[in-house]
């Protein structure tokens, strides 16, 4: 008896298969249904537990990378990077873990002319997927004679795809790596680069290529990405606002000699160093030698107070040039009166400062300088060092100009190391691009002795507060330094209009952590400065700006103004005493 629409017609309009004819389909129908809903269920059980572990996993890390490890550091910040599959190349990575370079798979292109039957079509065709090639480029590559021939290396994932659709014979893929610079320009000259093949060519890449080469393990550097970009984008700032043809920088921890960052601009891109100009791969920092100007007053007062020649409470008749053979020593802004030490070097001056360098003679000076590495190229691991020009021979003449840094050119990278030793309590600590471990013992050099460290630190404190660097001066963080600017030598004459302008101090001054050093490269100056284009102008703002930014970066918290008036303070106050007893004396004679 008909009871309407056959059975089957229901089964097709809910898109089931037909009823098997089975003398007992009902009853195997009914068994796979059960059976089917049975392994339904159980999967959908599986799969969320699956969830349920997934999100817990990721709950967990992301709750581990909120926390912080000891009260003042984010856990993030100490990351670590397990070595991912070989490539041939490890990885080079900042002193958190931050990959600054690695080597990823990639696919190059190469054809067999032979085999290509329309090259003119073929050509076009890729001429449309390689924007960067032409096509009476490619067209000339496929009409050789040869059975190999290469189109394009290291192809990006699309223009792989996209070729790969093509479909036209005698085009080719082979699989190799590519060496990528994930942070661009950034520290391009300590990282440096590979050429094709992945070989270094320069920077770490280069110096420690057989290291890179033969273990997975990453190479992990000094530096701070942060730091590094920080110091680079002040670097920049400076150099367009004074429109100076370059720059370089450096920022380094005192204690342990360690560079967290360092700079030299202009720069290039690693991925494409070929394509940039000698100018921009030059590293400034490392490779480029320059006289220093008055920055050396440090090394010269240190000198002279360390072996005890003179104390804070002595001083030196300024008030008249000093003429030695055709040179005449002058003060860029003479106080024309006797200056105590700490006067000579607040107010930086030239009269006074070799005037102690003569009392000091020749020997002394170069052995001093040489104790903290400035007669010979730095250490740091990189082949781009160069020595320093000294004067040969090193006549007493020499002795008095090298004493406020001219007849010497040396690299910034030496000034700052050197810098650090003075700041540090006296201990000459290699520079280093290499991030230390905590119990790596550290090889050190006494050079000065506590007590003169400390004195230097008051002095240095002076220069930012009440001397030649007051704009360098950020609240709360106790920076001290000293300026310099110095006459660029061009074709063995001294040209006025081109100068270094420098700055290289510490923070904070009551316990130095870090050296900060900027250097500007032909500034020129402006309405602002009132045409100045000095290290006082120039470089001490820009030194500021560097620290006030990095400072909560590393954890350097303002201190109190009570370092003030227990030290620096304490000594303008006893040397203004003693500028007023000289001045009533010379009224008495007189």
């Amino acid at each position: 008896m008909k009871t309407g629409a056959p059975r089957n017609a229901n089964v097709r309009d809910r898109q089931l298969p037909p009823l098997p004819r089975h003398p007992h389909a009902r009853h195997l129908l009914a068994g796979n249904t059960a059976a089917t809903l049975e392994i339904g269920r159980t999967r959908l059980l599986v799969a969320g537990l699956i969830f349920a572990l997934a999100f817990t996993v990721v709950g967990g890390r992301l709750i581990e990378l909120a926390l912080w490890s000891d009260g003042t550091t984010p856990r993030l910040a100490q990351s670590t990077v397990s070595p991912r599959p070989f490539t041939g190349r490890a990885d080079i990575i900042d002193r958190n873990g931050v990959i600054l370079a690695a080597n990823v798979p990639t696919a190059s292109l190469y054809a067999d002319p032979r085999l290509i039957r329309n090259p003119e079509k073929a050509a076009a065709a890729l001429a449309k997927i390689l924007p960067d090639m032409s096509a009476v480029k490619i067209r000339a590559r496929l009409a050789s004679d040869s059975a190999f021939v290469w189109i394009k290396r290291n192809l990006t994932p699309q223009e792989h795809y996209e070729i790969n659709r093509l479909g036209i014979p005698g085009l080719n893929f082979r699989r190799g790596v590519q060496r990528i610079y994930p942070n661009g320009k950034l520290g391009a000259h300590i990282i440096g680069f590979t050429d094709l093949d992945t070989e270094g060519l320069a920077g770490i890449e280069r110096s420690f290529n057989d290291v890179l080469k033969e273990s997975a393990v990453p190479v992990r550097l000094s530096l701070d990405v942060r730091v590094q970009h920080i110091l680079t984008e002040e670097l920049a700032a400076t150099m367009k606002e004074f429109d100076a043809i370059a720059a370089a920088g450096v920022v380094m921890d005192v204690r342990t000699g360690e560079t967290l960052a360092m700079s030299s601009l202009p720069d290039f891109t690693p991925g494409d160093a070929g394509a940039a100009s000698n100018d921009a791969r030059f590293n400034r920092a490392t490779l480029g030698l320059y006289e220093m100007g008055s920055v050396f007053k440090i090394f010269t007062t240190a000198q002279a107070l360390d072996s005890g020649m003179v104390t804070l409470n002595d001083g030196y008749d300024t008030s008249k040039p000093i003429r030695a053979a055709r040179f005449t020593i002058n003060d860029f802004k003479p106080k024309n009166r006797w200056q105590s030490i700490p006067e000579i070097f607040m107010y930086s001056s030239n009269i006074g400062t070799a005037l102690m360098a003569k009392d000091a003679g020749t020997p002394a000076q170069k052995a001093f300088l040489s104790k903290l590495g400035l007669t010979r190229a730095s250490s740091i691991e990189l082949g781009e060092v160069s020595p320093p020009i000294l004067p040969l021979p090193w006549r007493d003449i020499n002795t008095l100009t090298i004493s406020y840094g001219h007849g010497i050119a040396v690299s910034p990278i030496q000034v700052a190391s050197a810098v650090a030793a003075i700041v540090n309590g006296g201990e000459l600590i290699p520079a280093t691009l290499i991030k230390r471990e905590v119990n790596t013992p550290v090889v050190v050099r006494r050079v000065i002795r506590e007590s003169t460290s400390r004195a230097m630190r008051d002095l240095m404190r002076l220069v930012v507060r009440h001397g030649t660097g007051r704009k360098a001066n950020a609240e709360g963080l106790l920076i001290g330094g000293k300026t310099g600017t110095s006459d660029k030598l061009v074709n063995g004459r001294y040209v006025r209009d081109k100068r270094i302008a420098s700055f290289v101090g510490a923070f904070p001054m009551n316990d130095p952590r870090y050296v900060v050093l900027i250097m500007i490269d032909e500034p020129k100056g402006t309405k602002k400065t009132y045409n100045y284009a000095t290290g006082g102008w120039v470089a001490a703002p820009a030194m500021r700006n560097v620290v006030e930014r990095i400072a909560p970066i590393l954890g350097v918290a303002p201190a109190t103004e009570g370092f003030e008036t227990a030290s620096s303070e304490r000594i303008l106050v006893r040397t203004k005493a003693r500028a007023q007893q000289a001045k009533a004396q010379r009224i008495a004679v007189n």
